[in-house]
């Protein structure tokens, strides 16, 4: 996990949560409780994405993803790598290297986690930007952030999320979900969510 406290990200940062706040939708539980645990994991900007073609190591690579989702590889060229599955990028794959090689066999796999980020922003003892290659709830993104400081108001933890719908806020009560009263409340963060504490 790795933290940056950029003064200037943190301009840009602090610049949309205030936005966030007049705008958008109050999300409800059901809405964001969707947990992504069970579904096939999405490649995104900066992943590291191994691609191998059988006996061809001329057209096999692993290359990180850039931040326009796009990824390269050696003859194929560039394909669009981001909000896709490892599984629909090796179809893909093989369908472009089949009039290359012979029974053509491929496979697809992401080595390097790097895109699944979030923010920790307000009262906490160490705001920022944090990366994990885990899922994290929002009790686990406030521990990683050194938990909310004295000044913090626990009760109204706000979750900001740019979902299907736009951007959409949850308020949750952080000492509700630690006395183990509301575990519905502690929800699994998503790539780009911020967590905010007033």
């Amino acid at each position: 996990m790795q933290t940056s406290r950029a003064a200037l990200g943190w301009s840009v940062l602090g610049f949309w949560l205030v936005a966030c706040a007049g705008h958008g939708s109050d999300a409800h539980y059901a809405n964001v409780r969707d947990d992504p645990h069970p579904q096939p994991y999405l490649i995104g900007p900066s992943d590291v994405v191994r691609v191998t073609v059988w006996r061809n190591p001329e057209l096999s690579a692993d290359g990180a993803v850039r931040p326009d989702g796009t990824l390269t590889l050696p003859v194929m060229g560039e394909l669009r790598a981001a909000g896709r599955t490892a599984l629909d990028l090796q179809q893909e794959v093989t369908a472009r290297a089949a009039p290359l090689v012979k029974d053509v066999a491929v496979t697809v796999s992401v080595v390097e986690v790097n895109s699944y980020r979030f923010t920790v922003a307000g009262n906490v003892e160490h705001p920022g930007l944090f990366t994990s290659r885990y899922y994290m709830r929002i009790s686990d993104a406030l521990a990683l952030a050194g938990g909310p400081n004295r000044y913090a108001s626990t009760d109204s933890v706000e979750l900001v999320r740019n979902g299907p719908r736009g951007i959409e806020r949850l308020r949750v009560d952080y000492d509700k979900i630690l006395a183990g009263l509301a575990p519905e409340q502690d929800v699994v963060l998503h790539a780009g969510d911020a967590v905010r504490v007033p």
